[in-house]
């Protein structure tokens, strides 16, 4: 009579299978086919049977089944040596796969497990039992092709990561492209000086911005500024303060005021920071802030006034080669309203040089993480007194790199290199 609990066991069983459904029997005694099969049947299964190792070889590569239940003992291929071809076999999914046998040897069962076997049965089958081991096997094979499907969702996801970002990546070169279009004017020549100009993004853009603007015939603005923070959304306000200093649209340059004639008249470095704060704070809805240095200069004379909004302090290099920084500190633009900013002057004669330039300069790191600081950039600029123009910031750019021993610098660099040509002797 059959135990109750394994009717309800069995009963239990008859819904459709789910991560099995194919199951192949391999056993050289037609009998034991037989008996396991109507079992398998029953329950819902669709059974395949083979006699022998060969034959369930070539079954499973037409069909590949998910549950093999292979006797052990064999004529010709064993089933141990059976399991060992199944398992190298190419296919999709996981086969799940239950040595029958009648031994009960350690060493033996240890072997069967080595060869690639899931599970052991005894010989005679106990339904029961079976049934509980398919249902275990059933588990394992739901969980790995659970994996797999969520392994193909994370590699499909990822392969539309991957386009995403060569799109973002190719948008973001054109953004870069866009943004060195802000500084058209690497170069120029006034005659009795040189204005050049530095701008490389730590990233494909970033938040450093360099720029100048003419006032007169013998007047020209320099501003450095370095917006908080990388990438686009500082990007992005570079642009928008290019805007406010602009030498095309003089109208909308906040560091111009427009005469009574139409011309326009300088305003005053610290008058322009501030009118900058409070535009910044009252206008523009953002987290981020700037330091700023703006200079006011006047290439007849040499002098140049300027006004430092927690931006670094410029160097000045005489003649001679000597490096002082000069600054009055001051508060980044965008923090505080109602800021105030103090102005200095500075006088350049023939030969003197300045530099405003963005703190990834003076914070470049070694590979200790020594900051080259104020006093490193003086030695730079001293070992560089013979190189003029574009070629000294180019120069400066090697140095920097030969100091962090990486070219790809950690924080945006740029700067502006005013040089007051030297006095060439007459005849």
């Amino acid at each position: 009579m059959t135990d109750p609990h394994i009717e309800s066991s069995i009963d239990s069983a008859n819904r459709p299978a789910r991560a099995i459904q194919r199951v192949l029997v391999v056993d050289d005694s037609r009998l034991q086919r037989r008996i396991l099969t109507a079992s398998l049947k029953k329950w819902g299964f669709a059974v395949t049977e083979a006699e022998s190792g060969d034959q369930a070889l070539e079954i499973c590569r037409d069909t590949p089944p998910d549950l093999v239940l292979s006797d052990w003992m064999m004529p010709g291929m064993s089933g141990v040596e059976f399991c060992a071809e199944f398992r190298r076999m190419s296919r999709d999914n996981y086969g799940y796969f239950i040595l029958l046998t009648s031994k009960s040897d350690k060493a033996e069962i240890a072997h069967g497990l080595d060869v690639g076997a899931d599970d052991f049965l005894t010989k005679p089958v106990d339904p029961g039992e079976l049934r509980a081991r398919i249902t275990a096997g059933e588990r394992i094979l739901e969980m790995e092709r659970e994996l797999t499907e969520k392994n193909r969702l994370v590699n499909s996801t990822l392969d539309k990561l991957q386009t995403l970002y060569a799109s973002l990546d190719a948008d973001l070169i054109e953004a870069k492209k866009l943004q060195q279009s802000l500084v058209r004017d690497r170069h120029r020549d006034y005659g009795t000086a040189e204005v050049s100009m530095l701008l490389r993004s730590s990233g494909h853009v970033g938040g450093d911005l360099v720029g100048m603007f003419p006032v007169s015939d013998t007047r020209i603005g320099l501003y450095g500024i370095d917006v908080s923070g990388h990438g686009v959304s500082s990007a992005l306000m570079t642009a928008r303060l290019a805007g406010y200093l602009s030498g095309a649209a003089p109208e909308q340059n906040v560091a111009l005021e427009r005469l009574p004639d139409g011309g326009y008249a300088p305003r005053r470095p610290g008058q322009t920071i501030a009118a900058l704060n409070d535009l910044f704070l009252s206008e523009l809805e953002t987290e981020h802030y700037f330091t700023l240095l703006l200079a006011d200069v006047d290439l007849a004379t040499g002098r140049v006034v300027m006004a430092q909004a927690g931006h670094p302090y410029p160097a000045v290099q005489r003649a001679d080669g000597s490096v002082e920084m000069v600054g009055e500190g001051g508060l980044p633009v965008g923090l505080i309203p109602g800021a105030e900013y103090q102005e200095f002057e500075v006088q350049l004669r023939p030969g003197d040089r300045l530099m405003i330039h963005s703190d990834g300069v003076t914070e470049c790191a070694a590979p200790d993480g020594t900051l080259l600081d104020d006093e490193g950039l003086a030695r730079i600029l001293q070992g560089l007194r013979g190189a003029r123009a574009m070629s000294c910031l180019e120069s400066l750019i090697w140095k920097l790199a030969d100091f962090a021993g990486d070219d790809t610098f950690a924080d945006d660099v740029s700067a502006i290199l005013l040089e007051i040509k030297p006095i060439r002797p007459s005849g």
